[in-house]
């Protein structure tokens, strides 16, 4: 007899955990924690912006933000300057050093999942692809998802 399929909800639970610990592995050997390569890349999809909006994307607190983002600073990834919309706080960017950096991380991540679905017929590729996309879209749409104040509740 063969077990239950999962419930879809279980199966994205898995492989999300998954795939993000094995890209975690990939990243590692990029020479940067898993927090520095997070920073980096959201900073390379939303520009120049406030290091609590930072935090609050990457829903980290404070403390873990400023430490990861000095580190960054340090090593010459990241640019913090002054904030012309509020004098209490920074701004952070990547430097071209960053950007050339997270084109690297992106690079290798894209590797990993390629190899990743290589074993796989390349119509299923197709079909995984076009479900990922939906899958995204719903994603975006779904204002919770997206929210700066989720705490996990039900709606």
């Amino acid at each position: 007899m063969t077990p239950p399929t999962p419930h879809p909800g279980e199966l994205l639970r898995e492989v999300a955990r998954r795939y993000t610990r094995a890209q975690r592995a990939v990243a590692a050997c990029c020479g940067a924690s898993s927090t520095q390569c997070h920073i980096l890349t959201e900073l390379a999809r939303s520009g120049p912006i406030p290091m609590s909006e930072l935090g609050t994307r990457l829903m980290l607190e404070k403390s873990w933000i400023s430490r990861a983002v000095d580190k960054l600073v340090a090593e010459g990834l990241v640019i913090k300057s002054d904030n012309p919309a509020d004098a209490r706080s920074w701004l952070v960017s990547l430097s071209k050093a960053g950007m050339v950096r997270v084109a690297a991380l992106n690079a290798t991540l894209d590797r990993h999942a390629a190899q990743l679905l290589e074993p796989l017929k390349a119509s299923d590729r197709a079909a995984v692809g076009r479900a990922l996309a939906q899958l995204l879209q719903v994603l975006r749409d779904d204002a919770l998802a997206d929210s700066r104040t989720n705490t996990g509740c039900q709606r």
